[in-house]
């Protein structure tokens, strides 16, 4: 099976750098940036990844703002979204879902609940 691409868009370098670590050392190939701004332009850029990980609040170009971006684009629409946010309040987490997210996951985040999201978004 081929390696699946995950591309994680988070502002936070601790979290970026902890996604990035613990996601390869399960066999995923993974690239991280740090902005939504960064996030399309690495879409524009590279091939689609397989999931993409992102953040809700972030400098430049945030995370609904984004996904609702790739949702719009027929060859980025079928892009799995996880949002990995510290906004853990229902209207939020309700304006996730509805703009595309598959799963809405709150920080702290345990990361083995992250990893059965993520093998569920990729299955």
């Amino acid at each position: 099976m081929p390696e699946q691409n995950i591309l994680v868009i988070e502002d936070d370098p601790s979290v970026r750098l902890l996604l990035q670590k613990s996601l390869s050392a399960k066999g995923y190939s993974v690239e991280v940036v740090e902005d939504g701004l960064e996030g399309l332009k690495r879409l524009e850029e590279g091939d689609a990844p397989d999931l993409i990980i992102v953040d809700i609040m972030m400098p430049r170009l945030d995370g609904m703002t984004f996904v609702k971006a790739i949702k719009r684009h027929e060859d980025t629409r079928p892009i799995p979204v996880i949002f990995l946010t510290a906004k853990n309040d229902p209207k939020t987490m309700i304006e996730g879902i509805n703009v595309g997210a598959k799963f809405y996951v709150t920080k702290p985040f345990q990361f083995d609940e992250l990893l059965k999201k993520v093998e569920k978004a990729l299955g």
